[in-house]
C-alpha cells in the first residue's frame, strides 16, 4: 500500500486559560499536524508539539526539516502491518548540525510517525495499541480503562484549596503540583494541599528546571515532609549532572523530563546515575515507538517511567497517548487527555477528555481509534506544506 499524499500543517491551538510554570507561560500553542493519505483512501493524522526550551524545536524549524527531508524517497509502500512498523521505527529525518542529543527533530518525527501508524492501522485493521503487543511483548498489558492524574499549576490561596478539594471529591488518586514558581512559598502551599487532599492521595512535584544545582537538595529536603512521590526535572538541563550527588541524599525519587528526550539522554542518565524515573512524552521523545523503546530501556536498567503530555496537545496526541497507556504496563503516573479542560479547538468529533476521577476508556477502532474533523483542522491551520504527492 503506497502513500499518495503527505501534508504538514502549522496549527495554532487556543488554550482556555493561561498555563504557567517555572519555564514558561502559554496562552496558545503552535503544533505541527501531518495528514497521510494512502492509495486505498485511508487517512491518518499525526501531531507534534515543538518546544524550543525542551528539544530546541520551533514550529518553523519543524516544517523546514520536514520539507528538506525528501520523505517521498524514505516512505516506501508497505504490504502488511509488520512492514509498517519497520518503516515507522527506522524512519529518520535529516540530521541537524550540532544536535548532540539527537532530539531537535522529535516533534516533527512524532507527527509523521503517528500519521503513518494511523493511516496504515486503518488500512490493515490494526489499532495503535497493537504496536506494543508486537514490538515489546514483555511490556504489553492491555487495559480496558486507565486513570489520569490531576494537576495543580500556578493556582494559590483559595483557588488551590478549591482545586485540591475538587480532585479529592472527584476521586483522583494522583496529583501533580508545579513548584518553583516566583511568588509562591512551596512548603506552605504543599502543607495546605496535603491537608486538603488527605494522606491517601499521591502528590508529586514538577519544578520545570526552576532550581539551581546549589539549592536543589535543600529545596527537595524542605518538601520531603509532605510525602511527595517524586520530583520532576528540579534543575536546568545544563546542570543535570549535579543530580548524581543529590539522589543518595534524598528519599524522593528524581524524574527527568527536559533532560530525557531520547536514547542519547537516556544512556547519559543511566551512566551518570542522575535519576530514578523517566517522563515519557510522545512528541518530546519522537513518537510512539521511540517512547516504547525508552520504556524498555528504563526497565532494563531498573528505572521507572510515567507517560506525560505537553500543554496544548489536541485529540491526536490524546488518542495516541491513550493507546500507549492502555497497552503498556508499569506506567507510574499518567498525564494527558485534558482536551475539553484546556483547549478551545477540538479536532476530534468525539470528546477524549478524561471523566470523573481521571478515568478514561481504551479506544476501540483501528489506527488511533478516533475520528478527526477536516473542517476543524482547516479552521486552525496557519500554513500548510505538501511533503509527498501533489
Amino acid at each position: 500500500m503506497a502513500i499518495v499524499s503527505l501534508e504538514a500543517r502549522h496549527v495554532r491551538i487556543r488554550l482556555r486559560r493561561p498555563v504557567k510554570h517555572a519555564s514558561h507561560t502559554r496562552t496558545e500553542t503552535d503544533n505541527v499536524v501531518v495528514v497521510c493519505k494512502l492509495a486505498d483512501g485511508s487517512v491518518g493524522f499525526g501531531e507534534g508539539v515543538p518546544r524550543e526550551y525542551v528539544t530546541g524545536e520551533t514550529i518553523d524549524g519543524a516544517l523546514s526539516l520536514l520539507m528538506a527531508s525528501d520523505l517521498a524517497a524514505r516512505l516506501t509502500p508497505c504490504a502488511n502491518f509488520a512492514q509498517v512498523l519497520a518503516l515507522a521505527e527506522n524512519f529518520r529525518l535529516n540530521p541537524i548540525p550540532d544536535d548532540d542529543r539527537e532530539c531537535r527533530g522529535n516533534a516533527a518525527r512524532c507527527a509523521v510517525e503517528l500519521a503513518l501508524l494511523d493511516a496504515y492501522g486503518r488500512s490493515f485493521g490494526e489499532p495503535l495499541m497493537n504496536v506494543a503487543k508486537i514490538l515489546a511483548p514483555e511490556l504489553y498489558e492491555p487495559h480496558t480503562r486507565v486513570q489520569y492524574s490531576g494537576v495543580i499549576l500556578s493556582a494559590k490561596g483559595w483557588k488551590s484549596r478549591l482545586l485540591a478539594l475538587y480532585y479529592r471529591i472527584q476521586g483522583f488518586r494522583q496529583i501533580k503540583v508545579k513548584v518553583g514558581i516566583n511568588g509562591i512559598d512551596d512548603a506552605k502551599r504543599l502543607k495546605i494541599l496535603r491537608r486538603m487532599l488527605g494522606s491517601a492521595r499521591e502528590i508529586r512535584i514538577d519544578a520545570n528546571e526552576a532550581w539551581s544545582s546549589g539549592e536543589v537538595l535543600d529545596r527537595i529536603l524542605a518538601l520531603e515532609p509532605f510525602g511527595i512521590s517524586s520530583v520532576e526535572q528540579p534543575v536546568p538541563h545544563e546542570d543535570v549532572d549535579s543530580l548524581t550527588a543529590v539522589r543518595p541524599r534524598t528519599k524522593v525519587p528524581i524524574m527527568l523530563d527536559e533532560s530525557l528526550c531520547g536514547p542519547v539522554d537516556a544512556k547519559r542518565a543511566v551512566d551518570a546515575g542522575t535519576c530514578d524515573l523517566f517522563n515519557l512524552r510522545l512528541s518530546k521523545c519522537g513518537g510512539f515507538i521511540p517512547s516504547l523503546r525508552l520504556a524498555q530501556f528504563a526497565v532494563r536498567h531498573g528505572l521507572g517511567y510515567q507517560l506525560g503530555c505537553q500543554v496544548g496537545e489536541t485529540g491526536i496526541l490524546s488518542a495516541a497517548g491513550r493507546h500507549f497507556a492502555t497497552s503498556v504496563k508499569g506506567i507510574r503516573n499518567l498525564e494527558g487527555s485534558f482536551d475539553r479542560h484546556l483547549v478551545w479547538d477540538a479536532l476530534t468529533t468525539a470528546d477524549l477528555t478524561f471523566a470523573r476521577g481521571g478515568w478514561a476508556p481504551a479506544l476501540v477502532g483501528c489506527g488511533l481509534g478516533a475520528t478527526f474533523d477536516p473542517a476543524r483542522l482547516d479552521a486552525v491551520t496557519v500554513r500548510r506544506e505538501v511533503l509527498v504527492g501533489g
